[in-house]
């Protein structure tokens, strides 16, 4: 079934992976960003343009009706946690009022189906890992809070529209990049711990640091779950076909391998993968980071029927490795 998709950040790193795969599917797509931490060559071929912002209700109204939009993938938000620790003021304008301002055209345009770009930060420090959605959220940084609040939003929204349905997809930690070579992360200044390491790996960058090796996991360091972008992806197209298909109610679905890596294991196969041995240097804990944060992911799977290609841990950071020297000859 074809749709008409708005993805908002769709020249960002995990919306153009995305707005790729709607378009290979034969969906009609619009993209709409800013380019505050996206890139215009990253949007794919046969998608429409907008240069604008989430916040410019006059053009959500004109995109929305001129491309007949029955769909949206928002993942026009601000994501660093320390960022959020310290501007949080920026996170709740831009990852709360903005998207209050896209869900309000959607529902005002009678747009049927929304998919959230949503975050495992919504659960701060679980007491349990792997966590599930049943799990009380409790966010220890801004960045989760706004996450939440968006989610509600949509919760309450959709509750007093029948017609409005969604999937909020809770990522847990988004790396790699697509096969061919031609999409990556190319945020300005990332901070995602796959990426710096193989920018470390390529010369890109001179070091690494850990932030805390005193954490109760095995060896000390932050163990989380490591999604491969593409298999992030899939499962939006997978919640669209479900929406579509009106295979039942709005849903909160965890988006993870469900099992984890520590930062020093996540290092060392980055050195492996890249054959570089790179300088790593320790500080103290961050604010806002918890000890462990891996998915229950059984929902997800019998939900949309998800089905991941690429669970290997090299897998991901040998794609990311070979997006990083890509980069790096590019610029030599």
């Amino acid at each position: 079934m074809s749709n008409h998709v708005l993805v908002t950040g769709g020249a960002g790193y995990i919306g153009s992976h995305t707005a790729w795969h709607l378009v290979a599917a034969g969906h009609e797509v619009a993209v709409l960003d800013n380019l505050y931490s996206g890139h215009r060559w990253a949007v794919p071929g046969g998608a429409a343009f907008y240069q604008g912002d989430i916040h410019d209700r006059a053009l959500l109204d004109e995109i929305i009706r001129a491309r007949g939009i029955d769909a949206v993938m928002h993942f026009a938000g601000h994501i660093i946690v320390p960022e959020s620790l310290e501007n949080p003021a920026k996170y709740y304008r831009n990852n709360v009022v903005g998207s209050l301002n896209l869900i309000d055209a959607c529902i005002a345009n009678r747009v049927r189906h929304f998919i959230f770009s949503s975050s495992a930060a919504v659960y701060g420090a679980p007491e349990f890992c792997p966590v599930s959605e049943a799990a009380a959220p409790r966010p220890i940084n801004p960045y989760g809070a706004t996450k939440l609040i968006t989610e509600w939003t949509l919760r309450d929204l959709s509750a007093a529209s029948r017609s409005f349905n969604y999937v909020a997809l809770r990522y847990f930690n988004v790396a790699g990049a697509h096969a061919d070579g031609a999409l990556g992360q190319a945020t300005p200044e990332a901070t995602h711990l796959i990426k710096v390491a193989c920018q470390v790996s390529t010369g890109a960058r001179p070091r690494m640091t850990i932030f805390g090796d005193d954490y109760p996991t095995p060896d000390g360091t932050c163990v989380r779950d490591y999604i491969h972008v593409d298999d992030l992806a899939s499962a939006h197209l997978d919640a669209l076909d479900y929406l579509a298909r009106g295979g039942g109610d709005s849903v909160v679905l965890n988006c993870g391998y469900g099992r984890g890596f520590s930062v020093r294991e996540v290092i060392d196969c980055v050195k492996t993968v890249s054959d570089v041995d790179f300088a790593v240097k320790t500080a103290p804990r961050r604010a806002g980071d918890p000890p462990e944060l891996v998915a229950d992911n059984e929902k997800i799977k019998r939900v949309l029927n998800w089905q991941p290609r690429h669970d290997d841990l090299a897998t991901i950071c040998r794609s990311a490795y070979l997006w990083e020297k890509k980069l790096a000859a590019e610029k030599s």
